[in-house]
């Protein structure tokens, strides 16, 4: 039921993906990944001054969170991505040299919280769409 929820906000919302499409032909893909990303990355709080941090919906059922930093102590430059990949039975989290886990508890909350954050504004900020409804704020507004 939840992943359904999920999956309904970024593959069954149409006029959003319609939106999406129409907006693809005035910005390219990478454009609109840039303009997500800066709504995602705010979500979190605070980005720690030395830090760079991403989070955005790749596709309809891939996210990706990327952070990088400089290690206070070796001085070096640390990077992690973290991909998370929606199935029908859960959500896979996905990070290099660690073994895939089924994401649950307080983490699988507060990731689909953030999810639906991030649906919400970028649905209103980056495709100008009533995230409830999917229609334009012009004539959400209107009602």
């Amino acid at each position: 039921m939840i992943f359904k929820q999920i999956a309904n906000l970024f593959i069954g919302d149409e006029s959003v993906a319609r939106a999406k499409r129409r907006a693809g032909k005035k910005y390219s893909e990478r454009d609109l990944l840039r303009k997500e990303s800066v709504i995602g990355r705010q979500l979190f709080g605070e980005i720690p001054a030395g830090h760079q941090r991403e989070f955005f919906c790749l596709d309809e059922r891939t996210w990706i969170w990327y952070e990088k930093w400089t290690d206070q102590a070796s001085h070096k430059t640390q990077e992690q991505t973290t991909r998370y990949e929606l199935h029908s039975n859960g959500i896979i989290k996905i990070q290099a040299g660690q073994p895939y886990q089924v994401m649950e508890g307080d983490e699988l909350k507060n990731l689909m919280a953030a999810m639906k954050l991030y649906h919400d504004r970028v649905a209103e900020e980056v495709y100008q769409r009533d995230p409830a409804t999917g229609r334009p704020l012009e004539l959400a507004d209107a009602r």
